[in-house]
């Protein structure tokens, strides 16, 4: 049997305020996370906060999410473009495998980026894109052979 996961949600300003005040009135480090329904955990990642900016550290929860998602180099994105215009019949992966080939085999993008890149700037055509795979498909013998 799978074990079941857990969701603990994060905690609030209010939580991690009751924690600290908790914490230094008793200097109980279980009785204040008992008092305030968080894990020990919760504590010791909160309190080099505390101990740097104080009650005002903990107000904010800061982001993981990157500040700047990694983007494409602009000049690898006309590169895509430039052999889309030039090989209008080139896929995704033949255009990630010539930059790569180019590249001493080294991939620069991956066949999903040169389609996003080739979607914003018009140059990839998804209805035809999946006629094309439909038609691939029934050209595939399903079933038993003779």
């Amino acid at each position: 049997m799978a074990s079941k996961r857990i969701h603990f949600p994060q905690t609030t300003a209010q939580q991690r305020k009751l924690l600290f005040e908790s914490w230094e009135a008793t200097g109980n480090v279980t009785e204040a996370c008992r008092k305030a329904h968080v894990g020990r955990g919760t504590f010791y990642y909160w309190k080099p906060r505390f101990d740097e900016r104080g009650y005002a550290g903990l107000e904010a929860f800061e982001s993981r999410a990157p500040q700047e998602p990694s983007r494409t180099l602009p000049d690898i994105e006309q590169r895509v473009i430039r052999l889309r215009r030039e090989y209008p019949d080139w896929g995704k992966k033949r255009i990630a495998d010539e930059l790569a080939k180019a590249n001493n085999w080294v991939p620069l993008v991956s066949p999903n980026t040169v389609k996003r890149i080739l979607q914003e700037v018009n140059l990839w055509d998804t209805i035809e894109t999946e006629a094309k795979k439909k038609a691939d498909d029934s050209d595939q013998p399903h079933g038993r052979t003779a």
